[in-house]
């Protein structure tokens, strides 16, 4: 384990064992849409499917896609997230159809074309992307799907943010880039990026009020306006849902797995 691995692993241990994120969660109060979209995508797919989860914290998706029919590896590479997740899937009944590992999402200990669907959430921009990328080609199958929901790294105000609350993430964490993206087109022949939360975040301040949920909508409606018809502010977007498919394990892929 390198030493950014290391630092990963005790950040998260402390973060799911101690709760020391908990200031963060006001901001995901106003990602329904975001996260709405990304369940819909894995429902329509998982029935009766092998999926592989990375990350396992709260919030995880391993549960919903069990609960759909689909039979789920979780891995993650804190070991209190991972006995969290084992302990939520026994007190839901669900263990038959879950399992959960300590591993390194840049090395996975798993046969080729193992998964017909890769997911997790905030997960990718934690890792070395040539890596993480050519792992997520070499274990997804032929017609599979990898489903991520990522944070962006080009608003201004949202990274001024990340400056001032250093102690809420990792030293080497890298909020995608658009050029990330698109760089994901090396290792899979079908890449597409739905983007969310640009105006939605105003709505932060007004989390406690009665007409919340309503105000949400609403400006919901306007950040799918804005990115459908001024393209170039989907980069200001908060969170991008990145959906993978045509897994090419090129030369580069292989390369960035075994160097």
């Amino acid at each position: 384990m390198t030493t950014r691995q290391e630092r990963e692993r005790e950040f998260h241990d402390r973060a799911f064992g101690e709760g020391t994120r908990k200031s963060a969660d006001r901001f995901y109060s106003i990602e329904r849409r975001s996260k709405d979209f990304y369940l819909e995508q894995l429902s329509r797919q998982c029935q009766d499917e092998d999926v592989l989860e990375y990350g396992c914290g709260p919030g995880s998706a391993a549960f919903f896609v069990a609960e759909h029919g689909a039979r789920v590896t979780g891995i993650d590479i804190s070991p209190v997230a991972i006995e969290t997740a084992t302990e939520e899937g026994v007190a839901r009944g669900l263990e038959d159809r879950l399992r959960f590992e300590v591993m390194d999402a840049e090395k996975l200990g798993f046969d080729d074309d193992s998964f017909g669907i890769v997911c997790g959430t905030g997960i990718l921009h934690h890792l070395d992307l040539d890596r993480a990328y050519s792992e997520i080609a070499r274990v997804l199958r032929p017609g599979g799907h990898a489903i991520f929901v990522e944070p962006l790294g080009h608003n201004p105000a949202i990274n001024f943010y990340r400056r001032r609350t250093p102690h809420l993430r990792t030293e080497d964490e890298h909020p995608l880039l658009i050029s990330d993206l698109e760089h994901a087109s090396r290792y899979f022949g079908g890449v597409g990026s739905h983007f969310f939360h640009l105006f939605t975040l105003l709505a932060v301040p007004a989390r406690s009020r009665s007409r919340f949920d309503g105000l949400v909508t609403l400006l919901g409606r306007l950040d799918d306006a804005l990115f459908r018809f001024v393209p170039q502010s989907r980069r200001h977007a908060w969170l991008v849902t990145l959906i993978l498919s045509d897994p090419q394990p090129s030369v580069a892929a292989i390369q960035a797995r075994d160097g």
